[in-house]
């Protein structure tokens, strides 16, 4: 059964004011950090490399293949521990509405996690790079369909409006901050890895823009010379997805959860077991009547 919503709103407080602590050592919360950006080129380069063949027919299941193998960044992120800023915008967000860490430290905990992925995510993709990774032939005499895949990729995302960046990085982190809202719910972690798993395939395989992600694609662009990749192109992706991002763990998730989850006002509030939810407190006229009905009680039992 699911952690009821109010003790997962508590559990995600807690975390942020965790967070905040580790920012005492932000040599240490840069290399987590780091990692996180690096779990995630990890799923993105299986991504290209497994689905790039795929690409290369035109096949009808390249999409479903990718949103499917994208789940290990995810997972490697919350079971091996380190810090994404875009589930970050989630935990802080909801760890100031409960008033356990200020705005500002919730914005250095953001913007230093970006920062860490940022660093992670170029020295992974300069790694996989010299390796020639993406430039391993499957067919000799035919392209590498890694990185034919990832040129066509690129293409794509630098001719792209500022719109459709913005509102496909609200819906990747509305999905991306869901998992981990959810994941948080349960104990099991069986059941936090279908979660991820699933969130996970709805984005990728929908086409919404992960920041992170795209620190990955596009260090690799620039570093295996995908014409039309630039440091300006890379930090307009970098600015209008990320702030999609922000908006959709932010707004979607952390806050809207904080509203449901917050406790009714009184000093008789309760949750409901089941569900989480706010229970409101007795009236002056159940609680009279209540009253009453004791009072008839220890009448009936005098006598």
């Amino acid at each position: 059964m699911p952690i009821p919503l109010q003790h997962a709103l508590e559990e995600q407080a807690a975390a942020a004011r965790t967070k905040v602590s580790q920012l005492r050592s932000p040599g240490r919360y840069l290399l987590l950090s780091a990692l996180a950006g690096a779990f995630i080129g990890v799923a993105g380069v299986l991504l290209i490399m497994v689905t790039g063949p795929l690409g290369a027919q035109h096949s009808a299941w390249t999409k479903l293949v990718q949103g499917g193998v994208f789940g290990i960044a995810l997972i490697l992120v919350v079971f091996a521990g380190s810090e994404l800023c875009t589930g970050n915008v989630l935990t802080m967000t909801q760890g100031v509405s409960r008033r356990r860490v200020s705005l500002l430290g919730a914005v250095g905990v953001i913007v230093f996690s970006f920062i860490g992925n940022l660093i992670g995510s170029i020295v992974f993709a300069w790694i996989v790079h010299s390796a020639g990774v993406l430039d391993m032939v499957g067919v000799p005499g035919k392209p590498a369909p890694g990185a034919t895949l990832l040129t066509g990729m690129l293409t794509t995302k630098i001719h792209e409006s500022t719109e459709a960046l913005f509102f496909r990085g609200v819906l990747c982190n509305f999905l991306v901050c869901l998992a981990l809202w959810m994941a948080g719910r349960t104990r099991s972690d069986g059941a936090k890895i279908a979660l991820i798993f699933w969130c996970l395939l709805a984005f990728i395989g929908s086409g919404f823009e992960h920041v992170v992600a795209n620190m990955t694609y596009f260090s690799l662009g620039l570093f295996q010379h995908v014409p039309g990749v630039t440091i300006g192109a890379f930090a307009r992706d970098l600015l209008f997805v990320g702030l999609g991002n922000l908006v959709g763990g932010a707004v979607l998730v952390g806050i809207a959860y904080s509203v449901i989850a917050r406790p009714a006002k009184g000093a008789g509030a309760q949750v409901d077991t089941q569900t989480g939810a706010p229970v409101a407190p007795q009236t002056d006229a159940r609680v009279g009547a209540q009253a009453a009905g004791s009072a008839v009680s220890v009448e009936t039992a005098k006598s």
